[in-house]
């Protein structure tokens, strides 16, 4: 394998790194140790299945060096262990280089979620709304944690738009292929008739911006406080706890009213600013790197068709991969994990492509 001389100098560094955590001055310093474990957790798994990988081809040879014993029966079942060794040594490969594809520096974040109802009225509403509960439940089965951001509801009980943070590690790496347009077949419980109809909802889902991705200026923003509206409570008619943000060099907006502190708020919104912007950086690198990337699961085009949820067949298909899978009910119960993985395959496979083109 050609990657065998980048496997070897990452357990190197894996080695050096466990020395220098071992070491009283770096026990002692919370960032350098914070710095080293971070680097840790990112190439223990490669070294790892590398370890293993250099097991097996060991125990290969030795099967193979037994073929030739002059005993017919331990031969065959040297042949037998070999046969099985290939097998095991094909997948390790096949795991070490979907491991050393290059890294979304993005995966470990978390994640910034806004859903906004699009063509469909009152049905797109309660799409929205649907959309969220199946995110908020799938975060809660992967452990994490879900805070509304902002929110504008429809007096039937879906969302306009909702915006929330899902507050975990990987939640990026797991949930970044859902940006784009869902669509949605079923009989609207409006309607009397029983036809079905089509609605949609946009979903972006953006990683949360650290200080060092995105610096603001404060000389940039335009700050404005409202009361707030909508459902809350008494204190939503009772003080200027709302906050709207606007950036003046892109005119974007973003607001938060769901917190009764405007301090929260504003906490909150500019948080979500930072993302969009961090977001915005993203997409123009992205688009640069088109042509390169032509056919990747794509997560910058927040107007590409990316899933039809279809109830009267009880049928889930995601447009980009071709994927069908008849269990819509148990994904809007949260359970995303099949299909998520079959698109993180996708585009995996799709980069190993590209660098053996």
């Amino acid at each position: 394998m050609e990657i065998l001389g980048k496997l070897e100098e990452l357990e190197r560094s894996l080695e050096d790194i466990e020395r220098m955590m071992s070491e009283p001055s770096v026990a002692s310093n919370p960032s350098e140790l914070h710095r080293l474990g971070k680097k840790h957790s990112e190439i223990v798994g490669v070294v790892e299945v590398y370890r293993d990988y250099r097991k097996t081809l060991s125990r290969l040879e030795e099967a193979r060096g037994l073929t030739h014993s002059g005993d017919p029966e331990l031969s065959e079942l040297a042949r037998e262990e070999m046969h099985e060794l290939e097998q095991q040594l094909e997948e390790l490969e096949s795991r070490l280089r979907v491991l050393l594809l290059p890294r979304d520096p993005n995966d470990e974040k978390s994640v910034i979620v806004e859903i906004r109802a699009g063509t469909g009225g009152d049905e797109a509403a309660l799409f929205a709304g649907d959309l969220f509960r199946m995110y908020s439940l799938f975060a809660e089965n992967n452990g994490w944690r879900v805070e509304v951001m902002n929110s504008s509801e429809t007096g039937i009980g879906g969302y306009k738009e909702v915006v929330f943070k899902v507050d975990g590690q990987g939640a990026y790496s797991q949930l970044k292929f859902e940006s784009g347009v869902h669509r949605v077949q079923r009989v609207p419980v409006t309607e009397s008739s029983g036809r079905i109809h089509t609605s949609t909802a946009t979903v972006a889902v953006l990683p949360e911006a650290e200080d060092v991705d995105i610096d603001i200026r404060q000389e940039d923003l335009k700050i404005d406080t409202y009361r707030a509206s909508g459902a809350g409570g008494q204190h939503v008619n009772m003080t200027d706890s709302a906050v709207r943000i606007t950036h003046l060099p892109t005119g974007l907006v973003v607001t938060c009213q769901d917190e009764r502190s405007q301090i929260k708020n504003r906490i909150k919104a500019m948080n979500f600013l930072k993302a969009k912007l961090y977001d915005m950086e993203l997409r123009e690198q992205q688009a640069k790197m088109a042509a390169e990337r032509k056919g990747q699961v794509g997560t910058g085009d927040r107007s590409e068709r990316v899933r039809t949820y279809n109830y009267p067949q009880n049928r889930v298909t995601d447009h980009r991969i071709g994927l069908t899978l008849y269990r819509l009910e148990s994904m809007l119960e949260g359970d995303l994990q099949e299909m998520i993985s079959a698109l993180i395959m996708a585009d995996q496979s799709e980069k190993m492509r590209s660098l053996e083109g």
